[in-house]
């Protein structure tokens, strides 16, 4: 079996609509695919009534979270799957990641124009079509306009990556970990020592989190070296974690593709089992 339990769709920041996302992951053979959309359960909830008979969809988010123990906090991403997207208190938290996420769109396109860069929020807004709106759909508008030539430029530190770059309301960790466990799902850590993309946290936080019912670690990720792959896995084979794989697919918005990076099937069912 093909599993890639880590991809997005354009109700976050990918650039497939979640149907299409389905028949793309078809295309790549894969049996099963999560879409895992940030900070939304938006794009599988509109699908999972209509999905392929040759393919099973595993539900999921991808919350934006924080870890407290460092100053500041260090952001990390938490995956969770097989949750209720009715449960209310997720509901709320999300409603709250929303509007962050807007003002912070509002508040970066309003840096960028009063350096002399023209660009505006409403194509920003039509470009992230309804999804919570992130920097990968205002360093679109860079690249449409053709102030930058591709999305890696536009989050280079020049731009998107530090000098326009505003913090995000994320979630504490240990509060999302609970709301996804509260809405009945499962949970897992995301590329946790991808330190290409910035300050990763200490192991003893994900001791931490495995103490606080954390189901598994994401080991196989484009973002993570061979050295950080099998220093993961041993650390969550010495927790008695669920190890997972994913491909991070955001179509156009990144080159890498559909069932890159794949989960094991006995992981896999592991996950299904923790339920």
């Amino acid at each position: 079996m093909r599993i890639d339990l880590h991809t997005h769709s354009a109700a976050s920041d990918g650039t497939l609509p979640p149907s299409r996302l389905l028949e793309a992951a078809v295309q790549a053979r894969l049996d099963v695919i999560a879409i895992t959309d940030h900070d939304t359960t938006a794009g599988w909830d509109t699908v999972r009534e209509a999905v392929p008979d040759d393919i099973a969809l595993v539900p999921g988010i991808e919350f934006s979270c924080q870890w407290t123990g460092a100053t500041p906090p260090i952001s990390l991403h938490l995956l969770g799957y097989f949750i209720d997207p009715t449960y209310p208190p997720l509901v709320a938290e999300l409603e709250r990641l929303r509007q962050a996420r807007t003002e912070r769109g509002r508040r970066t396109v309003e840096l960028l124009r009063a350096d002399g860069i023209d660009i505006t929020w409403d194509e920003v807004a039509r470009i992230a079509a309804g999804a919570p709106v992130g920097r990968p759909h205002i360093g679109a508008a860079l690249v449409r306009r053709g102030l930058v030539s591709t999305m890696d430029e536009a989050f280079a530190p020049h731009w998107l990556g530090e000098r326009y770059r505003i913090p995000k309301a994320d979630t504490d960790v240990f509060v999302a970990l609970d709301l996804i466990h509260r809405a009945g799902g499962v949970t897992v850590f995301a590329h946790p020592a991808a330190s290409r993309r910035g300050r990763i946290v200490p192991d003893q936080a994900i001791v931490e989190l495995a103490a606080a019912g954390l189901t598994g670690l994401e080991v196989d990720h484009p973002d993570h070296t061979p050295e950080q792959r099998a220093h993961v896995r041993d650390l969550a084979r010495a927790l008695g974690l669920v190890v997972t794989g994913g491909s991070d697919f955001h179509g156009t918005h990144k080159t890498v593709p559909l069932g890159a990076e794949l989960t094991a099937v006995e992981e896999y069912e592991r996950l299904l089992a923790a339920r």
